[in-house]
């Protein structure tokens, strides 16, 4: 089975590599500001149109003949999308591209031959630790200690800038892998929520730890302190920065927790069910406090990761009814409380059969019961 799995490292460019990387990073958002201006007025004008159009853009701006052509081409495609996600109303009409914000770039692999040895543009050394780029050369790179090589055939890489002025780089790859089919023999229900994160039908409880609470008042700090200062200033730039590396450390801190969450759950069962959540219908309500909560939680992240990984190690993904009411039905003898939509009562007794249970976890099992039956 053919996948694409994309490997992310940290960048160590020098002074020189890093001035390219923000030209390029410049002349890459250039031409995709240029090209959203343009078609304000012009409606009509396709993809081919673009790229057409493009080296007549070259010739203006001698500038951009300096970065690598696929970049600017990439530009144009990342335009494209996002009027089609526009249209198909995925997504907001297309904004302009901002310095002071994350930037990125993509490059394409080539590959070519001559005496019977190939070569590439794009090259993963992980032994030396070092990355060949075009227009770069070798760059230092440091991630996956555990690896001593890439499998599969590279396509491009992702070259990026983040807010806290650190650069990263992805390099997608296509691998061929052999995902060996499990006998099920062992069964989950998944509730998710908010006090605790994840409640299987096991009756295991995996806590929230509400990451940004804990950052809330540092956060809060610096941002009254950002809108105190000159916007553009030396020093109005390094309390940025700050609020950016807090940002970094709350979603580095989120990842690393979902995926253990999600490799322990994968790796000791064979078929795991969750319900189909539609977690933008769950914005929509009208409590600040709740909705601050559920995107501390990440529940969408968590169910991408959950499906992902039991893919990719021949696992069976299931998901229930989204308006399936896991939480009102009695897991022991099916009877329907409609009061248990008051998500302040944890736990009750059945009015029907008189067993005690717990909201949560009687939802997994509920969760677990709906899937096999």
């Amino acid at each position: 089975m053919k996948i694409y799995k994309a490997y992310k490292f940290r960048l160590y460019p020098t002074n020189d590599q890093r001035g390219f990387i923000n030209r390029t990073l410049g002349c890459k958002r250039f031409v995709y500001n240029y090209y959203l201006n343009y078609l304000k007025d012009n409606n009509g004008i396709n993809r081919f149109d673009l790229h057409k159009d493009l080296p007549k853009l070259k010739e203006e701006n001698e500038f951009l003949k300096e970065v690598d052509s696929t970049v600017l081409c990439s530009a144009v495609d990342d335009l494209c999308k996002a009027f089609n996600d526009y249209y198909a109303k995925r997504k907001g009409y297309p904004k302009f591209k901002s310095k002071f914000s994350k930037q990125s770039y993509r490059t394409s692999c080539i590959r070519s031959r001559y005496k019977e040895k190939e070569y590439s543009n794009i090259e993963v050394d992980l032994l030396t630790k070092n990355i060949k780029l075009p227009k770069l050369g070798k760059v230092k790179i440091r991630g996956y200690r555990d690896k001593d090589k890439i499998n599969g055939k590279i396509l491009n890489a992702t070259i990026s800038k983040e807010t806290t002025n650190k650069y990263y780089v992805s390099v997608l790859v296509e691998e061929d892998i052999l995902i060996e089919k499990v006998t099920p023999t062992t069964i989950v229900g998944i509730d998710l929520g908010i006090k605790d994160l994840v409640i299987t039908s096991d009756g295991i409880k995996y806590s929230n730890p509400k990451v940004l609470m804990k950052f809330e008042k540092r956060l809060k700090r610096l941002q009254r302190k950002l809108s105190r200062q000159v916007k553009g200033s030396k020093n109005y730039l390094k309390t940025k920065e700050k609020i950016a590396r807090i940002h970094a450390k709350i979603k580095n801190y989120r990842k690393h927790y979902l995926n253990n969450i999600a490799n322990e759950i994968v790796d000791e069962h064979d078929i795991i069910v969750t319900e189909n959540l539609l977690v933008k219908d769950m914005f929509k309500d009208k409590r600040k406090a709740f909705n601050k909560s559920l995107s501390d939680a990440c529940v969408s992240t968590f169910l991408s990761l959950m499906e992902w990984k039991c893919k990719i190690k021949g696992k069976i993904y299931y998901k229930i009814n989204t308006y399936y009411p896991s939480s009102q039905i009695c897991s022991h003898c099916g009877y329907k409380n409609s009061k248990l939509k008051d998500l302040s009562i944890r736990e009750y007794d059945c009015p029907e059969c008189g067993s005690h249970n717990n909201r949560d976890i009687n939802a997994s099992l509920n969760i677990l019961l709906g899937a096999t039956g």
